[in-house]
């Protein structure tokens, strides 16, 4: 099964008190968005709490040997945390996936996450290539191009035609737009789709 693409991570610092994981996806189709429950991270609460005591005890504290050793252990538990909550999160987003699986669909001409408001499971298409009679197969090989050409200019990664970049969450929207008539991926300031040919 395909890893779904279309989320950006809006999780807290895992080494803040609130710290916790939560993700947002996108219907690439209708752009509305579902946001995962939000998951505590118990161990990054914790070192923030450590660490803000620490910082208060530092401040307010007049023994300086304690409190100089509680702020070096509340900076240095903070810092350890943020950096071996990586697991934590592939497993928060493993969980939130599986949970966007049971609201989004892949479409299988034009490979976007959608929707059940925007996808027909008869045809296994979404409504916008549904009512073009499948032309993105049709057209395939110049839609994937042109999608796989452009790369987000916020971390230079390929795009895949979302609207969100799949490695960094850039929001593609504000650099390129769609093109109402076959739905591929152009640059702003694109006067004709290279697709399909529509002029915006």
């Amino acid at each position: 099964m395909s890893a779904l693409t279309n989320y950006r991570d809006i999780s807290t610092n895992p080494g803040e008190v609130g710290a916790g994981f939560q993700f947002e996806f996108v219907c690439e189709s209708c752009g509305d968005t579902w946001k995962s429950p939000f998951k505590p991270y118990r161990a990054g609460q914790a070192a923030g709490l450590f660490r803000r005591f620490g910082y208060i005890f530092n401040e307010f504290a007049k023994i300086s040997a304690v409190s100089d050793i509680v702020f070096k252990i509340g900076r240095a538990s903070g810092t350890t945390i943020e950096s071996t909550g990586e697991k934590p999160r592939a497993q928060a987003l493993e969980e939130a996936m599986a949970l966007a699986r049971q609201r989004y669909e892949h479409c299988s001409s034009c490979r976007t996450w959608v929707c059940a408001n925007c996808f027909n499971e008869s045809s296994g298409m979404c409504v916008k290539c549904e009512r073009q009679g499948g032309s993105h197969t049709q057209n395939g090989g110049a839609s994937a191009a042109s999608a796989s050409a452009m790369a987000c200019p916020n971390c230079q990664t390929p795009s895949q035609g979302g609207r969100f970049c799949h490695e960094c969450g850039f929001d593609m929207a504000s650099t390129h737009k769609s093109c109402p008539s076959c739905g591929v991926t152009m640059p702003r300031q694109a006067r004709f789709c290279t697709d399909c040919g529509h002029g915006f």
